[in-house]
């Protein structure tokens, strides 16, 4: 099976690197991007060249974007989306959940985040960046919770605002 995207260039790199304001780390590939082309969501190893484990496979770096997400956690939507997994967002979000630990996978297993994915997943919501970045990642109608939030957000990745990055 072939991971969903292709692996990162040097100016990829580069660019993460600039939006995280850090080199960026062991990342396999470029899961989202703007419509100018530059990277908005990576995949990053499950373990790091440090040894380090590292769950999150799908990490938003667009900067606008992380912003966005930042402003609803901020606003408290994680209590009100969370309270959706009592309905039928729960089948999808668990599939949601395996699908993320499948792709993972594809990267190696790494015992100690076995079973663990990122966001919360399957039973939580914990953290919108993680679940936002998968909804990219993955496209429309995976990640129903980052679906949600991706709506909710002040950001489209629509809309280039790179621009207002350099």
């Amino acid at each position: 099976m072939r991971p969903p995207f292709d692996p990162p260039t040097e100016a990829d790199i580069a660019a993460v690197s600039q939006q995280l304001g850090r080199p960026a780390r062991d990342v396999v590939g470029i899961a989202a991007r703007c419509v100018c082309g530059r990277p908005t969501v990576v995949s990053t190893r499950p373990r790091l060249s440090d040894g380090t484990p590292f769950p999150t496979f799908y990490y938003l770096t667009h900067p606008a974007a992380t912003a966005a997400v930042s402003t609803l956690e901020a606003e408290g939507r994680m209590p009100e989306l969370a309270a959706l997994l009592e309905g039928d967002v729960h089948d999808t979000y668990r599939a949601a959940h395996e699908q993320y630990l499948a792709d993972r996978a594809m990267f190696g297993d790494v015992s100690e985040i076995d079973g663990i994915s990122a966001g919360g997943m399957p039973d939580r919501v914990k953290c919108l960046h993680a679940l936002v970045g998968h909804a990219l990642a993955a496209g429309p109608g995976v990640n129903p919770i980052g679906d949600i939030a991706l709506a909710e957000a002040r950001w489209t990745p629509e809309v280039c605002e790179c621009a207002l990055e350099l």
